[in-house]
């Protein structure tokens, strides 16, 4: 039983099977299944025409920022629908994409098993280098030791300074087709971009469901 927001993702091989709905309406149910009961808001379908031999997928790029922009979880109807890459489908979490294949729903735990699985690796072979770099340093003679506090160096201070940037400048880029939708509506002022996207449902960076001018202001400085 399925709960919370979903936006579903529908792919077809061919234009032929695009214009037929053939393999769509199957897709469709399958989610439609999944979903059934429980307390859940299905916000969008987007279908894509593509092979699955091909990871770059302009309609799976727009179901991901969707589910960024909304906190909502990508739902498609079987798994080879994304990929047959595995790497690829590891991407998904990599983007912060939470997602769920209706015929196989244990399928997001496995993914994140597996990423936690790397990331064990990861932290192991940093902690060999790091025990090697300090045992060439004793072998040196290279004092260790000495003050354990915390200082952050102006390296780290503006690396950080830079990923909040590079994150802000990412929502921002999800946002913005959604604020040109707005303004074709002919909607151009900051207040009423902030009522739009508040209509909308669509949460700020801090989770808030009201929006202000101030925070519009702010994302479209950030493009």
């Amino acid at each position: 039983m399925a709960d919370g927001k979903f936006i579903s993702y529908l792919r077809v091989s061919t234009e032929r099977q695009g214009r037929s709905g053939l393999g769509l309406e199957a897709q469709r149910q399958s989610v439609a299944d999944y979903l059934n009961g429980g307390n859940w808001m299905l916000l969008q379908e987007v279908v894509e025409i593509e092979s699955g031999s091909k990871d770059n997928r302009p309609k799976l790029a727009e179901a991901m920022a969707l589910c960024r922009l909304h906190g909502a979880t990508l739902v498609i109807a079987k798994l080879d629908r994304l990929s047959r890459d595995a790497a690829f489908l590891l991407s998904l979490q990599k983007a912060g994409i939470r997602f769920v294949a209706a015929d196989m729903p244990e399928a997001n735990e496995m993914v994140v098993g597996i990423m936690a699985v790397v990331a064990q690796a990861e932290r192991k072979m940093i902690s060999q280098r790091t025990k090697a770099a300090l045992a060439a340093a004793k072998a040196r003679g290279q004092k260790l030791g000495g003050f354990r506090g915390s200082v952050i160096s102006a390296d780290a201070r503006k690396a950080s300074q830079e990923a909040r940037k590079a994150k802000a400048s990412a929502r921002a880029a999800d946002l913005m087709p959604v604020i040109e939708e707005i303004r074709a509506c002919g909607v151009t002022s900051a207040n009423g971009i902030a009522t739009a996207l508040t209509a909308k449902g669509i949460p700020t960076a801090r989770g808030s469901t009201v929006w202000t001018a101030s925070q519009v202001q702010r994302v479209l400085s950030s493009v």
